[in-house]
C-alpha cells in the first residue's frame, strides 16, 4: 500500500469522526500507530489552504495529477515551457505542499513521461502494421538545423512522420540507410519523392528508391516571387511617397487664391505620380496573374472545362507564363534574374512529367477493375475532376485562386450529379467510387510545403528549448503523428494505418500512477519540533 492509499484511508477515518485518537485511528486503517502519526502530520502541513483538504480526497487527488501531467504535456512538451515557469506556475495554485512541484521533481514527471510515449508509439506502430499490405507513401524529404542537423521524412498524403532523425551528413547514402529502416518497420513502399532538388536527395530517389523525383512546385513559386515582388513592390512604394509629395506641394500653392505657373506645374506633377503609381499596381496585378496562372496550371485538368490534360500540354502552358514574365521584367526594367529564371526553366519538364504519371497510376487502376469504356471515361472527365477539385477549394488559401476552382468545381460537379452513369449507381456504390478518387487525387502531390511547416515548428520549440535530450525530437515526432488532429479529428497516424487509436494523453496518463511527494525544507522540520 502506497503512501497516498494510506493517507486516504485516515482521511476518510477523520470525515466520519473528527476526534479520533491515533490508536483508534491504527485500529480502523490496519496501519501502526506511528505510521498514522506520520501521516497526520503530513497532512496538517498540507492542510495550509483553505482548498486543501480537496487534494486529500480520491477525486481530487486524481484530479491534481491530470493537472500536473496535463500541463508538462501541453506547455511543457508542445510548447517548451521551462521547468522553473511551470514551477513557479504550480506555487501559484498553492500546490507546492500537495505534491513535488520543484523543478527536479517535475523533471522526473516528463522523463516518466516521455518513456511512457516512446513505449506507447513502438506498440501502436507494431499493431498498425496489419498483414502483408504494402502502403504506398509519396514522400517529401528535407533537412533542417537545429542543434544537430535533423534529415526530415514525411507521407504528403496523410501527413504522417516516417523519419526525424540526428545525422552527421546528408548523402544519399546516409538518407536511403535511414528511409529503409523506416520503411521496412511500417511496411510501406515509395511511389515518388518530391524535394528542393539538391544533388543527393535526386539521386536518392531515381537511384535508391528507383521513382520518380519530383521538384518542389513550393519552392519554385517562392523563387519568382522573391526575384521579382521586392522590386516591383519597392517601384510602387516609391511612387506613393513620390505622389503624396507632390499632393503636400500642390496643396501649399492652394493656399494662395491666384493661379500661378508654379500651381499649374503642381497640378502637372500629381497627375503625373498618379499615373505613375496607376502603371505599377497595373504591373504588381499582371505579375500576381501570373503566378495565380501558373499555380493553377500544373493539375492533371483544364482549369476552364476541367478535360484530362497531359504532361506536354501542361510543359507548354508552364513555358508561356515564364516567358510571359521574362517579358514583364524586362519591359518594366526591372532587375534581371537571370539565374533564377534557368533555374525554374530547367525544372518545368519535371514538374509537367507528374502529370502523365498521375494518370498512369489511374489507369492501371481502371486496368485492374476491368471497366467498360463508358464508365472509364465517367471516371476520368466527370467523377475525377470533380472529386480533384473540391479537394483543392478545401487546401487553398489564396482567395483569389480559391474563387476560381470553385467555379471550376462547381461546373463539373453539377456535370456528375447529372450524369446518366451516377443516376444509375447506387448509394453505396457511388461512395466505393467516390473513396476510389479521393485516394487518387491524394496521390497527387506537388509540394512539401507541409515539411517546410514542420522545419518551422521545429526550430520554434528548439529556440524555446535549449540543451535538449536527444530523446526529445523523437517525441515531437510521435506527438505529431498522434497527437496532432485535423478539422476532422484525425491524425497522421489514422490516416496513415487507417485505423484508429486511442487518445494519447489519456494513455500515457494511465501511466503516470503517483507524482512526487513535497519536499519537506529543513525549516519546516525545525519548526515541527
Amino acid at each position: 500500500m502506497g503512501f497516498w492509499e494510506k493517507s486516504l484511508r485516515i482521511f476518510k477515518c477523520l470525515c466520519e469522526n473528527a476526534t479520533q485518537s491515533v490508536r483508534q485511528l491504527a485500529q480502523q486503517t490496519g496501519l501502526s500507530k506511528s505510521s498514522v502519526h506520520r501521516l497526520q502530520q503530513a497532512m496538517e502541513r498540507r492542510n495550509s489552504q483553505p482548498e486543501s483538504w480537496i487534494w486529500e480526497t480520491a477525486e481530487g487527488r486524481q484530479w491534481l495529477r491530470r493537472l500536473v501531467v496535463a500541463t508538462l504535456y501541453i506547455f511543457g512538451l508542445k510548447r517548451g515551457v521551462g521547468m522553473e515557469t511551470m514551477s513557479e506556475f504550480f506555487a501559484h495554485l498553492h500546490l507546492e505542499a500537495q505534491a513535488g512541484c520543484s523543478p527536479s521533481a517535475l523533471r522526473s514527471v516528463m522523463q516518466a513521461l516521455e518513456a511512457a510515449i516512446l513505449e506507447t508509439a513502438e506498440v501502436w506502430e507494431k499493431d498498425g502494421r496489419t498483414g502483408d499490405e504494402v502502403r504506398e507513401i509519396i514522400g517529401a524529404v528535407d533537412e533542417t538545423f537545429l542543434e544537430r542537423m535533423l534529415l526530415v521524412c514525411m507521407d504528403l498524403k496523410t501527413g504522417y512522420l516516417l523519419l526525424e532523425e540526428a545525422a552527421a551528413d546528408r548523402t544519399s547514402t546516409t538518407w536511403k540507410g535511414l528511409v529503409d529502416a523506416r520503411l521496412k518497420a511500417l511496411g510501406a513502399g515509395i511511389r515518388y519523392l518530391v524535394s528542393d532538388r539538391a544533388k543527393a536527395l535526386i539521386q536518392l530517389a531515381e537511384q535508391g528508391f528507383e521513382c520518380l523525383s519530383m521538384p518542389d512546385f513550393f519552392h519554385v513559386l517562392h523563387d519568382l516571387a522573391k526575384g521579382y515582388a521586392l522590386a516591383i513592390g519597392q517601384r510602387l512604394q516609391q511612387a506613393h511617397k513620390q505622389l503624396e509629395a507632390a499632393e503636400h506641394a500642390l496643396a501649399r500653392h492652394r493656399e494662395h487664391t491666384m493661379v500661378t505657373p508654379a500651381s499649374l506645374q503642381a497640378q502637372a506633377a500629381v497627375e503625373a505620380r498618379r499615373t505613375a503609381v496607376r502603371h505599377w499596381e497595373e504591373v504588381r496585378s499582371t505579375y500576381r496573374s501570373h503566378l495565380d496562372t501558373l499555380s493553377l496550371s500544373l493539375h492533371p485538368f483544364t482549369l476552364r472545362n476541367s478535360t484530362p490534360q497531359t504532361s506536354e500540354q501542361v510543359y507548354t502552358r508552364l513555358q508561356a507564363i515564364i516567358d510571359a514574365m521574362d517579358r514583364l521584367a524586362q519591359e518594366q526594367q526591372l532587375p534581371a534574374r537571370h539565374d533564377t529564371l534557368k533555374k525554374v526553366r530547367n525544372q518545368l519538364p519535371a514538374l509537367a512529367a507528374l502529370v502523365d504519371f498521375w494518370w498512369a497510376g489511374v489507369e492501371q487502376d481502371l486496368e485492374q477493375a476491368a471497366c467498360s469504356p463508358p464508365w472509364r471515361a465517367w471516371a476520368k472527365e466527370c467523377l475525377l475532376p470533380a472529386v480533384y477539385w473540391e479537394h483543392r477549394v478545401a487546401h487553398t488559401r489564396c482567395a483569389r485562386r480559391k474563387a476560381t476552382m470553385r467555379q471550376a468545381c462547381e461546373a463539373v460537379q453539377a456535370a456528375l450529379h447529372t450524369h446518366a452513369l451516377t443516376l444509375r449507381l447506387p448509394a453505396q456504390a457511388l461512395e466505393a467510387w467516390h473513396t476510389w478518387a479521393t485516394q487518387q487525387v491524394q496521390a497527387f502531390q506537388r509540394a512539401s510545403s507541409a515539411v517546410e511547416g514542420r522545419n518551422g515548428a521545429l526550430a520554434q520549440l528548439h529556440r524555446n528549448q535549449r540543451g535538449l535530450p536527444k530523446r526529445r525530437y523523437k517525441v515531437w515526432t510521435i506527438m505529431h503523428n498522434f497527437d496532432c488532429r485535423a478539422a476532422d479529428g484525425t491524425t497522421p497516424a489514422s490516416r496513415f494505418f487507417r485505423r484508429a487509436f486511442p487518445d494519447l494523453f489519456d494513455t500515457v496518463f494511465s501511466r503516470i500512477e503517483v507524482l512526487p511527494r513535497a519536499r519537506q525544507r529543513k525549516t519546516e522540520i525545525a519548526l515541527c519540533h
